[in-house]
């Protein structure tokens, strides 16, 4: 495939544990997107990923931010420092692909998108596991007709927490973790994606553990206090008429329940895992279960996808799909369940995006150049 001139050069801040998905992921998109830098507060981390990975320069934070040769910061920062980070870089001119959560606050995510508008750049963020192979095949079944009209749409995700294999788990427990701010975007994301927009979430939320104790290498013993509701459950209202039920759940142990299940008027589909972007997808039609072979492509595991297909979008002028709208949208999502169960009543929400186009069949490559 050519090369297209010029590719967009990206910097990346934060060298923490996820960095390591998109220095894997990232080169797979080489034709688009160059890494060339990146910068984290504790320098030493950051000399290791660049050496692990073969990254040209090791810069400070401030002069990353400050490097005219890069149009595009990959923020994957603590969950507190992602709006800071973010509103820096496009006040500097740079457009900005943050980590999730997209931000802490609402009003951190209206300041990334207004600032984005004003300056004519791009902002966006994870979770791209929506772009993968597994959910994008989904998408394909519900355009195509395959379970009828949404009706419903169930999404768990349960487990015990972090601290027993997080090398530094304590972010987890603070404001902008827990599990709904943690893994609450990619299933959230997705079903975003596969239903549209939400326009009312009602929820209950609690802390089960006021502290947590890491069981993990290097900070085994250490206690932890616990900020963030661990237990998250809630009701969403789709504007297509879909109502959809979520828990996320870091106080739970054995959990049977599959990742996301779509209800149809005509059949039921089975979503793969949305942290991942492949998996198995299932059709409940005619009286048995099928699963189905994927439309699309792309199951590699590294985090890349979401920023290349930005880093097109940049150079040809369409919408790019992990964007900050519907990354708003999810974060507006979020904070509206833990406000649900605080002031015990349903909240509306105005922030719905319109879904995010699918992707076409085919290469990946060729599809991010040409859609």
């Amino acid at each position: 495939m050519p090369t297209l001139e010029p590719i967009v050069n990206v910097g990346i801040i934060g060298c923490g544990n996820i960095s390591g998905a998109y220095l894997r992921g990232c080169p797979f998109f080489s034709e688009i997107v160059r890494i060339t830098a990146v910068a984290d507060l504790n320098e030493a981390a950051a000399r290791a990923r660049a050496e692990e990975f073969n990254i040209p320069r090791v810069l400070s934070p401030e002069a990353l931010l400050a490097d005219p040769d890069i149009e595009l910061v990959v923020n994957l920062t603590v969950p507190k420092a992602h709006g800071t980070v973010a509103i820096a870089a496009l006040e500097a001119g740079k457009s900005a692909y943050n980590e999730k959560p997209f931000a802490l606050t609402r009003e951190e995510g209206q300041r990334m998108n207004a600032l984005a508008k004003e300056k004519s750049l791009r902002v966006g963020g994870a979770p791209d596991t929506f772009l993968g192979a597994g959910i994008q095949t989904c998408r394909n079944l519900i355009d195509d007709g395959a379970i009828g009209e949404p009706v419903a749409a169930t999404a768990f995700m349960m487990c015990r927490g972090h601290e027993s294999w997080h090398p530094s788990p304590e972010f987890y427990y603070e404001a902008g973790g827990g599990p709904m701010f943690d893994m609450g975007p990619y299933y959230l994301t997705a079903l975003a994606f596969l239903l549209g927009p939400v326009t009312r979430v009602q929820g209950s939320a609690r802390i089960t553990f006021p502290t947590r104790t890491i069981t993990s290498q290097p900070k085994h013993g250490k206690v932890v206090p616990v900020e963030v509701p661990t237990h998250v459950a809630g009701v969403m209202d789709y504007a297509n008429g879909a109502i959809g039920t979520i828990i996320q759940s870091f106080d739970t142990l054995a959990a049977p329940f599959p990742p996301i299940t779509l209800f149809g008027s005509a059949g039921t589909l089975s979503v793969p895992d949305p942290n991942g972007f492949g998996g198995t997808v299932r059709l409940w039609r005619d009286g048995h279960w099928t699963d189905v072979e994927h439309t699309h492509p792309y199951t590699d595991p590294g985090r890349g996808i979401g920023v290349a297909d930005m880093a097109w979008a940049m150079r040809t002028g369409r919408p790019h799909r992990a964007n900050g709208d519907l990354a708003y949208h999810v974060l507006d999502l979020m904070h509206a369940f833990h406000d649900a169960s605080d002031q015990g009543r349903a909240i509306e929400i105005t922030s719905g995006p319109e879904r995010p186009a699918p992707l076409p069949q085919g290469d990946i490559h060729e599809a991010l150049q040409s859609h």
